[in-house]
C-alpha cells in the first residue's frame, strides 16, 4: 500500500498464521484490526476465536454463523453439478472462500476499513480465491497479504514469533499442519505430508474412522432429493446444515470420504493433501443415482460436458465470474426433474448404490426388459444402425477407412 492503513479487516481463523498476522499488523502499521470469522462448521475451533483475537489486540471481534447459508447457497449448487476437481477433490475449501470474501467486503464497508487482510500464503490457491472474490465485489478496497511481504519465511518462523509474543496457538514444530475445516470437509497439508512418498500419519484423519476399524455390519441409508438438492435422510427432513452434519456422522462412522491426493494448484505447482468429505461423498453418489433415472440423456450429457470447466472455475476462485453464473443457470435448470431418492449401503470405506426411485422416473422396465414385450419393435434398430453408419461408410469409401 502507498500509505499505512488506519483500519483493516482480517480474515481470522484463530490458527497460527492469522494470530501472528493480527499481532504483526499492529506492529507494522499501528492500525486498528477488526477480525472477522465465518462459522462454516469448524466445530470447537470457533469457541476459542473470540478470546484469542481479543487477547492479541483486536479492536472488534466479529463471528458469524453462516452454516446453513454455506450449505444452501454454495455447497448444494455445486453438488447439483456433481462438481469435482481432477476427479477426486469435492472442493470443500474452494466453496467456502467466496462466502467469506463476500462477508469481508460487507464488514469492511460497515466499519469504514481501508483494507482487507488474509493469511493465505503466496504459494497457495486461497490467496487467489479471496482476492478474486474481493476484487469482483469491491475493486476499490486494498488487500494486504502478509505472506507475500513480511520477513517470515516458514511456519517454523511463525511458531518462534508466537512464542516470543506469548500467543496461544495449537501448531507445534512436531505438528506444523495447515488445516481448513467446514461442514463439507477437512483438509490437512504441510509437515510430513509434503513428502508424497510418506504415508499420512493417522492423526491427520479427524472426521472418518479407519475403514479397517469401521463397523463389520453394513448400514443402509436413504437420501431424498427435491429439484437436485438433498432434503431428507432416512425419511427425516432436515435443514441444509443439519442434513450435511447427519451425513458426515454416518459416512465418517464407516470410513467413507477419505482421499490422499496430489493436486495441481492454480498457481502452477503440485501439492499433496489429505481430505475428508464423508457427507459430501454420500450426497454425490446418491445424487448421481437419482439423476440416472430422472434426467433426459442429452441434458445429462450436456451438463456433464460442463462439469470439468465448472469445477475448475470454483477451484480457481471464479465463483463471482459471469461464466460461472451462466453455467449455474443451466445446471439449475437441468435439475428441475431431479426429485426422488437413492439408497446407499455403507461399508468399510465405500458407499454403494443399491436402489433408486422417483415418481417421474424415465426408467420403463417394459422397454428394456430381456423378456418378451409388446412396446418395442427390435427390427426398428436395423434402420437406426444403418442411418448412423452412413457417414462411416462414406468416409471409408473416400479414404479407405480402417484396415484390420
Amino acid at each position: 500500500m502507498s500509505e499505512s492503513p488506519k483500519k483493516v479487516v482480517l480474515a481470522y481463523s484463530g490458527g497460527l498464521d492469522t494470530t501472528v498476522i493480527l499481532t504483526w499488523l499492529q506492529e507494522k502499521y499501528g492500525c486498528d484490526v477488526i477480525t472477522y470469522s465465518a462459522d462454516l462448521g469448524q466445530g470447537a475451533e470457533v469457541e476459542t476465536i473470540h478470546q484469542r483475537a481479543a487477547n492479541a489486540g483486536a479492536v472488534e471481534v466479529i463471528i458469524e454463523n453462516l452454516q446453513d447459508r454455506f450449505v444452501e447457497e454454495f455447497v448444494f449448487p455445486a453438488f447439483r453439478a456433481n462438481a469435482i476437481y481432477e476427479n477426486q477433490y469435492l472442493l470443500g475449501t474452494s466453496l467456502g472462500r467466496p462466502l467469506i470474501s463476500e462477508r469481508l467486503v460487507a464488514i469492511a464497508r460497515k466499519y469504514g476499513a481501508d483494507a482487507i487482510v488474509h493469511g493465505a500464503t503466496g504459494k497457495g490457491n486461497d490467496q487467489i480465491r479471496f482476492e478474486l472474490g474481493i476484487y469482483a465485489l469491491a475493486p476499490d478496497l486494498k488487500i494486504i497479504a502478509p505472506w507475500r511481504t513480511w520477513e517470515f519465511k516458514s511456519r517454523s518462523d511463525l511458531i518462534a514469533y508466537s512464542k516470543k509474543h506469548n500467543l496461544k496457538i495449537d501448531a507445534t514444530a512436531e505438528k506444523p499442519y495447515s488445516m481448513d475445516r467446514n461442514l463439507l470437509h477437512i483438509s490437512i497439508e504441510g509437515g510430513v505430508l509434503e513428502n508424497p512418498g510418506v504415508e499420512a500419519p493417522s492423526e491427520t484423519f479427524i472426521l472418518t474412522t479407519p475403514p479397517c476399524d469401521a463397523p463389520d455390519k453394513p448400514e443402509d441409508i436413504t437420501i431424498d432429493f427435491k429439484l437436485g438438492d438433498p432434503v431428507a435422510v432416512n425419511g427425516e427432513k432436515l435443514a441444509p446444515a443439519q442434513l450435511l452434519q447427519k451425513l458426515n456422522e454416518l459416512g465418517g462412522k464407516h470410513g467413507i470420504g477419505r482421499i490422499d491426493i496430489v493436486e495441481n494448484r492454480y498457481i502452477g505447482m503440485k501439492s499433496r493433501g489429505i481430505y475428508e468429505t464423508p457427507g459430501g461423498t454420500l450426497i454425490r453418489e446418491a445424487h448421481m443415482a437419482v439423476e440416472s433415472i430422472t434426467m433426459d440423456r442429452e441434458l445429462l450429457h450436456q451438463r456433464n460436458v460442463m462439469l470439468p470447466t465448472y469445477s475448475k472455475m470454483i477451484y480457481e476462485g471464479y465463483w463471482f465470474a459471469p461464466e460461472r453464473e451462466a453455467m449455474q443457470a443451466f445446471i439449475n435448470q437441468s435439475q428441475k426433474s431431479v426429485t426422488g431418492s437413492a439408497t446407499l449401503r455403507l461399508y468399510k470405506g465405500a458407499a454403494h448404490v443399491i436402489s433408486r426411485a422417483a415418481e417421474k422416473s424415465l426408467y420403463f422396465s417394459e422397454y428394456c426388459t430381456f423378456e418378451e414385450d409388446d412396446v418395442y419393435n427390435q427390427q426398428d434398430a436395423e434402420g437406426f444402425i444403418k442411418l448412423n453408419s452412413l457417414r462411416l461408410n462414406l468416409w471409408n469409401k473416400m479414404h479407405g477407412g480402417y484396415h484390420v
